[in-house]
């Protein structure tokens, strides 16, 4: 009797052991273009350490890289409905939803990664961040990819003359467009997913973008010229859904905030080590690279201010360049 009431004892307790609800976790999917390895897998990887710490494992992120849900305009709509909750993209893609991001675009305007942080940082880019929320999205912080640079396998580029009638990659940024039609290359917009086997087919010549991007992307496999042109700074912005966010507790908020300041100074330490290492990286894999006239080129495309004046408050743009 004895035996069997020890026994039931020990079933009841399992039982209810078993039946303890436990710890909640919530898994947020967190969505970028490039590979785990780039600079957004360094700010993803930031983010998610620092929510995960922070919020005591509450939050989990799980990382979609390489374009796995979709394309840059599509991640912002996921955000937008809620299926997607963080991401991590570029200003070619915001333009569309929040169409004053593009003001950073504008070649030859910001002169180094120390004015474009400042910028940033200031009060101009935190009115930017601060115009996503009508749009569905929480800006967490303006990330980073460096300044972009020309690559071809068609000829060395280092004078505007030499990049004329070069069919180039580009993304779907008109402001980019705009420049690049000045200088006389042939802009070809086309999405990120798209543009390796575009390289292999020879449906283009060449791409733009920052060394952390052509490192991380092995485009030395596809690419044999880089000219260094850093006509164009590229930002990134850490995104968020609205939705997900504004059901947060404050203190929830306040993790995520800074967890995007996180993943924004991962990307930023990723492109201050790249730009010291990634020239010569590429010069090892075979790529021929070139130093270019960049005072040419920014006269180049001096011609197309005006249009851009249209677009963007010339105050603004102004403000920006004499940002010290």
């Amino acid at each position: 009797m004895r035996k069997s009431w020890l026994a039931a004892t020990i079933l009841t307790a399992c039982a209810a052991a078993t039946s303890l609800p436990a710890a909640a976790q919530t898994t947020l999917k967190m969505a970028y273009a490039l590979s785990t390895s780039s600079h957004y897998g360094a700010g993803a990887d930031a983010m998610a350490k620092s929510i995960e710490a922070s919020s005591n494992g509450k939050y989990k992120v799980q990382q979609f890289a390489n374009s796995a849900l979709g394309g840059e305009r599509e991640v912002i709509e996921g955000l937008q409905i809620g299926t997607i909750d963080l991401a991590i993209v570029s200003t070619g893609a915001t333009l569309n939803f929040v169409p004053e991001t593009g003001v950073f675009d504008i070649p030859f305007l910001l002169r180094d990664l120390q004015h474009a942080r400042t910028v940033l940082d200031s009060k101009i880019g935190q009115d930017m961040l601060a115009k996503f929320p009508s749009r569905g999205i929480v800006a967490l912080a303006w990330g980073e990819q460096g300044f972009r640079h020309l690559t071809n396998n068609v000829r060395p580029v280092k004078t505007p003359a030499d990049a004329k009638g070069l069919k180039i990659r580009t993304t779907e940024n008109p402001i980019h467009i705009t420049a690049f039609r000045q200088i006389g290359i042939l802009p070809t917009p086309m999405a990120w997913p798209e543009v390796a086997t575009a390289l292999q087919q020879g449906t283009i010549d060449g791409q733009e973008n920052p060394l952390s991007v052509i490192t991380s992307a092995k485009l030395s496999q596809m690419q044999k010229y880089l000219s260094l042109t850093g006509h164009v700074y590229g930002p990134a912005l850490v995104l968020m859904s609205a939705n997900v966010y504004e059901g947060l507790s404050a203190a929830d908020k306040a993790n995520f905030d800074k967890a995007g300041k996180d993943s924004a100074l991962a990307m930023r330490a990723y492109v201050d080590n790249i730009e010291k290492t990634g020239v010569e990286q590429l010069k090892k894999e075979g790529m021929q690279v070139s130093e270019v006239d960049r005072a040419a080129f920014a006269a180049a495309v001096e011609p197309a201010y005006p249009e851009y004046y249209k677009k963007f408050d010339k105050k603004l743009i102004d403000s920006i360049r004499d940002t010290k």
